[in-house]
């Protein structure tokens, strides 16, 4: 007996997969992990794995304690797909999202208080950041700004009806903080609260041209204030342990990425995840941003076009690929385009779909 355990526990230690199934241990090699490494029914218990970060499709994100999920998504420069979910059951069981459908369709949970016992915080989220740290140049054209205008390559947004949708749901509502440091646009503090306010806003009220009256059921987005806090992205676009508090910032990201999100949410099973907390970081160190696009403007992104778009993955809404450009959630920021900023049809109806 003494000699099959030993074997067996020889064995794993040579594998750097977490191939749990009988064992009451596994190991892991150090370093960032795959999706192969720490495969769906491993346990995160067995493995040690909190915390160990995981890589899928070019985007990663830490894993959470048990009873968690956390997923994902970074909107592109270059037209391709990044983001996914892993979740920990609450027994430690590990299982993934990789595609573009979603897993549960009931949407009839409720929002439940957020209790975190062990924020993650860093030394950078309790010191005060210069509100210089990869800060856009500040807007000056006196210009008009463009108009909102589809793209003739692609369906017209108000015919388009494709959408996707996440495992995730604010059945409440969304209280969000900014961060220090500086901002996209090298836009003021209350200048970025309310290009913000209005990105969560045109999800939350369904903002479209289209004639769609708001029947989406979605809570408001609060307000609540700036804080030294960070969001919990690192410079890889990589999701890392949270912290309690829903940040959005700018920063230095992967340079193939505009913007990503991290949101964290509790497994209910049948019912779609409930939403716990979501951070939003623009990538100012590779790009450059404006809150008014004009027909000068050559290669900055708009602002209100890229929050929407990830205001649309907070409240529930996946990337589109392939032709579907109008579209908000189409997984490419268009520069100096403010058409993101309207939703169109596939929009609205994936979030009438969750709400």
């Amino acid at each position: 007996m003494a000699f099959a355990l030993a074997a067996s526990l020889s064995a794993l230690a040579g594998n750097a997969h977490a191939d749990t199934t009988g064992a009451d241990v596994c190991e892991l090699d150090e370093g960032e992990l795959t999706v192969s490494d720490l495969p769906s029914g491993s346990s995160v218990i067995k493995c040690d794995a909190v915390g160990r970060i995981v890589t899928y499709d070019n985007t990663g994100v830490t894993v959470p304690e048990p009873g968690t999920a956390v997923s994902v998504d970074s909107l592109s420069t270059d037209g391709t797909n990044h983001g996914f979910t892993l979740e920990v059951a609450a027994d430690g069981t590990v299982s993934y999202d990789l595609t573009s459908a979603s897993v549960d369709l009931s949407t009839s949970g409720s929002d439940a208080a957020d209790v975190l016992a062990h924020p993650a915080r860093t030394a950078d989220d309790l010191s005060q950041e210069s509100d210089g740290t990869d800060a856009d140049a500040a807007d000056s054209s006196t210009e008009a700004e463009v108009a909102d205008v589809d793209a003739a390559s692609a369906p017209g947004a108000c015919s388009d009806g494709t959408y996707g949708t996440k495992d995730q749901k604010e059945y409440g509502t969304y209280n969000w903080y900014i961060g220090d440091g500086g901002l996209p646009g090298g836009l003021s503090k209350s200048d970025a609260l309310w290009a913000f306010y209005e990105a969560l806003d045109n999800i939350t009220e369904s903002h479209n041209n289209c004639g769609y009256t708001d029947q989406v059921d979605a809570h408001q987005a609060n307000f609540l204030d700036y804080t030294s806090y960070e969001a919990d992205i690192n410079t890889s676009s990589q999701c890392t342990s949270r912290d309690g508090l829903s940040t959005w910032d700018a920063g230095n990201l992967r340079n193939d990425a505009v913007a990503t999100t991290c949101s964290w949410t509790w497994p209910t099973p049948g019912i779609k995840n409930d939403l716990r907390e979501a951070d939003t970081r623009f990538n100012t160190h590779d790009n450059d941003f404006t809150n008014k696009p004009t027909s000068s403007c050559t290669d900055k992104y708009d602002i209100r076009s890229v929050g929407t778009h990830e205001a649309g993955h907070i409240f529930g809404l996946k990337d589109i690929t392939g032709a579907h450009e109008n579209l908000t959630m189409y997984t490419t920021a268009s520069r100096c385009s403010t058409k993101a900023r309207t939703l169109g049809k596939g929009d609205v109806l994936g979030l009438r779909s969750i709400y």
